[in-house]
């Protein structure tokens, strides 16, 4: 979890039982607990070049404010509020331990530039999640690999599921009706209708193809029958996006953009789509109503005489 503990090293064994912590207790993702740690390790290494000797009381204000100014010379604007996102945490938890000083008290972040969420367009998603088909028909691929990917990508899509709910689906989270039972970030779970036709497909795959159907096997797995990784997804995803000629850097969250988008495009309540992604605030997910109004003051610059 963390690197091995050094005698002269004394803070590590603070970051890494905050890691257990994560870990363990508050049963954060292995990404938030790895890039939690990074940071740690990356304030302390700042630390320890200015003389600092490991003990985490005796940090101060003005050694955070000037590793945040340092940080800002190599680190995207994002990448910071990540970092610090981490340390803020980390600090909280040794108050709640008896701790007394938080030498993050008060220091502002930089604002971090406002960007919509890149989406694919209901046109794109057709041609990327007719990839596998394609491929099958051309015998370019074995009906295993094709059923499952095509099922992984409909699953993302029609769900707006977070990769790490995805890969973490087993056959007994998913009611006759199509609705999966998720557990998301928080370990908060909720409710999610997954299609009509991700229904049929995975019928199909399970039906002709899966190696375990009792209630705790996973749903998406290998050909040797194991439950496929975040990464694993992330590649299957990239070669479809080839495929399709879309940017590569499209990653499967973006998937999750674009279910919102043609959600709320098509109608639907902003608060029940808060309520389908799992978002603790309504601000979250207005910002997909943001990609709409974008798309329409697009279409008014382009065809209005006054625009």
């Amino acid at each position: 979890m963390g690197d091995a503990v050094d005698a002269e090293r004394p803070e590590l064994a603070a970051i890494d039982a905050f890691l257990r912590h994560l870990s363990s207790e508050r049963r954060v993702s292995e990404y938030t607990v790895r890039n939690y740690g990074a940071a740690l390790r990356r304030f302390a290494d700042f630390l320890r070049g200015r003389g600092w000797e490991g003990d985490w009381n005796a940090v101060v204000p003005a050694q955070a404010r000037g590793y945040l100014i340092e940080s800002q010379r190599d680190l995207s604007r994002r990448t910071v509020h990540n970092h610090f996102s981490g340390l803020r945490t980390f600090f909280h938890w040794r108050r709640q331990r008896g701790a007394t000083a938080n030498p993050l008290a008060g220091i502002s972040l930089p604002k971090l530039p406002k960007s919509l969420p890149k989406f694919l367009t209901e046109k794109q998603m057709k041609t990327l999640l007719d990839g596998p088909m394609r491929l099958l028909d051309n015998e370019s691929i074995e009906p295993f690999m094709a059923w499952r990917d095509r099922l992984m990508m409909e699953l993302l899509y029609g769900a707006g599921l977070r990769v790490s709910e995805l890969v973490s689906l087993n056959y007994g989270m998913i009611d006759p009706q199509g609705v999966a039972r998720v557990v998301g970030k928080g370990q908060k779970e909720r409710l999610c209708p997954i299609g009509k036709v991700a229904l049929v497909v995975m019928e199909k795959f399970k039906r002709e193809f899966a190696p375990r159907t009792d209630r705790d096997a996973a749903i998406l797995v290998s050909e040797k029958g194991k439950r496929i990784t975040v990464r694993q997804v992330q590649l299957i995803l990239k070669k479809y996006l080839g495929l399709a000629d879309l940017p590569m850097d499209l990653s499967p969250h973006k998937l999750r953009h674009s279910y919102a988008t043609h959600l709320l495009n098509h109608g639907a309540d902003l608060r029940i789509v808060q309520e389908l992604l799992g978002h603790a605030s309504l601000s979250t997910t207005q910002i997909y109503t943001h990609v709409g109004v974008a798309r329409l003051q697009e279409a008014h610059r382009r065809a209005h005489p006054r625009a």
